[in-house]
C-alpha cells in the first residue's frame, strides 16, 4: 500500500504490488484531504487486503508529527449490501414474520451460506451484532413451532401475484443428502441420481414462469418423485384457494393417477411424454416417412388409465432438428455399446439394442429403427384444449421448466441448501425454510439487477461505512461506490412492474 500527494494537494491511498523492482498499481482506494478521510481510506485498503491479498507495510500511512491525536477506526459495516438485502426481504413482505435473528439467518445465508454456528462470523464481519449459537437454535425451534413457512410462502404468493395474477406454476423435485449413517423418520435412502447410498430427503419446489418460490416440501428420502406433486399442490391450494392455474412438470411426473388428480381438483397441465409412446401416438407420421420440419408440432390423442380412471389426453409433439442430430448421436454411441457386446470385447450391462436369442447375441434392430423415427421428438401431455392453447404455446411453457432447475441449482450452489450438520427433523424443516426465504431473496434481487445474486454480493460487500474517531468525534467514512455497484443500486431503485 502507498500514498501518493497529488496535484490537489489530496492524498491518494493506492494498493501496489512490486515484482522484481517494477511496482504496479492494483487498486486506486480513493483520495483523502483531511486525517479522517486518510484513515478511512487506509481502513478500506486492509479490510481488501485482508480479504485475500498478500500484506504490506502500513507504516508510511501514520499521522505525522502536526497532528495531535491519531484517528482510531471504531467500526466498519457492509451497510450497503445489508439495507439492500433487508430492503428486499421488506418488499417481500417477510417482515412478516417478526424475528430479526430469522431475518439475520435468512440474509447471511444470501451473503455468504455456512453453518448456523459460523453464521456469527459472517455477521460479525458485516458488521451487524451477531446473536448467540443458543439464541440461533431457539429461533429455529420456534420457526417450526410457530410455522414461519406458511407466513413466508403466503407473502411470496401475495408478491407474485401483485403486478399481475398468476396463470401458471413450475414444479421438480430434487434431492438432499447427508453424510450420515442411520436413517430417521425423514432422512431415509432412496433413489439417487449421483448413486449414492446415503440417507436423503426428497425436496419439491413450486415456481412462478419466471423462477420466483412459491411453496417448498419436504418428504423422506425413499418417497417416488410422483407422489409429491399432488401434496404440494393441494398445499398451495388451500393456503391460497387457487386452483384456476397450469400446472408444468417434467416427465416425471407422468401417471394416470397424477393427471386426474390435478384434473379434479380443477388445475390445467403440461406434463413433459415418454417419447417411447410416440410410434404409437403418431403412426400416420413415422411409419409413412413424412418429412418434419425443424419447429414443427403434431398433435394426437392417448387413453391413459384403465377402467373407470381412463381417460383420453392430448398429446403434442416437438420436432427440433438439433435434437435430432444429438438424438441420433446418442444412438450411434449406444449402437456401437451394443456392437462392442455382441462382439465380446465389452461386458453385457443394461445396454440398449442388445438382442439375445438363447445364447446368441445380435443387434435389436427394429427398436433401432423405432428410435431413429422418434429422434428429434419431444412429446407433451395436456389437458388444455387446441382452442385455448396451441401446440407452440405448451412447448414453450414446458420449456420454462429451466427456471425450476435454475432455482434449484442456485439453492444447491449459491445458497448451499444441503443441511449435512443437522440431525433433528424440526432442524431441517427449519433450515429448508430459511434457505427457501433467502432463495426468494436472490431471484427477486437478480431479476431486479439483471446481476447474479454471487455478482452482486461481491460488488457490494466492500462498500464500508467506517467510523472514526478523531479529537473527541465521531465521524463515518464511507467508501464511495465503482461503477459496477453503482449500476446495481441505480438498478434497485428504478420503479418495478414485475414480481
Amino acid at each position: 500500500m502507498r500514498k501518493v500527494r497529488t496535484a490537489s494537494g489530496a492524498t491518494a491511498v493506492q494498493i501496489a504490488h512490486t515484482r522484481r523492482g517494477v511496482q504496479s498499481i492494483v487498486e486506486h482506494i480513493g483520495s483523502a484531504h483531511d486525517d479522517a478521510q486518510l484513515a478511512a481510506l487506509v481502513q478500506t485498503a486492509k479490510d481488501k487486503i485482508h480479504a485475500g491479498q498478500q500484506s504490506f507495510d502500513l507504516d508510511a500511512l501514520t499521522p505525522g508529527p502536526s497532528v495531535t491525536a491519531a484517528p482510531t477506526v471504531v467500526g466498519s459495516t457492509s451497510r450497503v449490501l445489508w439495507a439492500v438485502l433487508e430492503d428486499a426481504y421488506a418488499r417481500l413482505g417477510f417482515d412478516t414474520v417478526d424475528d430479526d435473528v430469522f431475518r439475520q439467518l435468512v440474509l447471511a445465508r444470501v451473503v455468504e451460506p455456512t453453518s448456523k454456528a459460523d453464521t456469527i462470523r459472517v455477521l460479525d464481519e458485516l458488521g451487524i451484532p451477531a446473536p448467540s449459537l443458543r439464541t440461533i437454535w431457539r429461533t429455529l425451534g420456534r420457526c417450526v413451532e410457530h410455522d414461519w413457512r406458511d407466513k413466508v410462502s403466503r407473502a411470496a404468493y401475495a408478491h407474485a401475484t401483485k403486478a399481475s395474477g398468476l396463470s401458471l406454476v413450475l414444479y421438480d423435485v430434487t434431492t438432499l443428502y447427508f453424510e450420515a449413517e442411520d436413517e430417521d423418520e425423514l432422512r431415509k435412502v432412496g433413489m439417487s441420481k449421483e448413486r449414492r447410498v446415503d440417507p436423503q430427503i426428497v425436496v419439491g419446489l413450486l415456481v412462478t414462469r419466471g423462477g420466483f418460490p412459491l411453496e417448498v416440501h419436504a418428504f423422506t428420502g425413499n418417497t417416488a418423485e410422483t407422489v409429491t406433486l399432488i401434496p404440494v399442490l393441494r398445499s398451495f391450494q388451500d393456503r391460497h384457494g387457487v386452483d384456476d392455474l397450469v400446472v408444468v412438470a417434467d416427465a416425471g411426473m407422468l401417471s394416470a393417477g397424477n393427471l386426474n388428480a390435478l384434473e379434479d381438483a380443477g388445475f390445467s397441465f403440461i406434463v413433459g411424454s415418454r417419447i417411447s409412446k410416440a410410434p404409437y401416438d403418431l403412426a400416420e407420421y413415422v411409419t409413412l416417412g413424412a418429412t418434419l420440419h425443424d419447429g414443427q408440432t403434431l398433435e394426437s390423442k392417448r387413453v391413459m388409465g384403465v377402467g373407470g380412471n381412463a381417460r383420453e389426453r392430448r398429446v403434442v409433439y416437438h420436432y427440433s432438428a438439433k435434437r435430432d442430430r444429438r438424438d441420433n448421436h446418442t444412438l450411434d454411441k449406444q449402437i456401437e455399446r451394443a456392437q462392442k457386446v455382441i462382439d465380446g470385447t465389452r461386458p453385457l450391462k443394461k445396454d440398449r439394442f442388445v438382442k439375445l436369442t438363447g445364447t446368441r447375441r445380435g443387434i435389436d434392430q427394429g427398436l433401432v429403427d423405432r428410435a431413429r423415427h422418434v429422434a428429434g421428438l419431444k412429446g407433451y401431455v395436456t389437458n388444455i384444449p387446441a382452442i385455448r392453447l396451441d401446440g407452440h404455446g405448451v412447448v414453450a411453457a414446458y420449456h420454462d421448466l429451466f427456471q425450476v432447475e435454475r432455482s434449484f441449482r442456485m439453492a444447491k450452489t449459491d445458497l448451499r441448501a444441503r443441511p449435512m450438520f443437522h440431525h433433528q427433523h424440526d432442524s431441517i424443516q427449519a433450515h429448508l425454510t430459511i434457505v427457501f426465504t433467502a432463495l426468494a431473496v436472490a431471484r427477486h434481487l437478480q431479476e431486479v439487477t439483471g446481476v447474479s445474486i454471487r455478482k452482486l454480493v461481491r460488488t457490494l460487500r466492500p462498500l464500508r461505512d467506517i467510523t472514526i474517531h478523531i479529537a473527541g468525534n465521531e465521524i463515518v467514512a464511507t467508501t464511495p461506490p465503482g461503477p459496477d455497484a453503482a449500476a446495481i443500486l441505480y438498478a434497485i431503485t428504478q420503479p418495478r412492474d414485475t414480481h
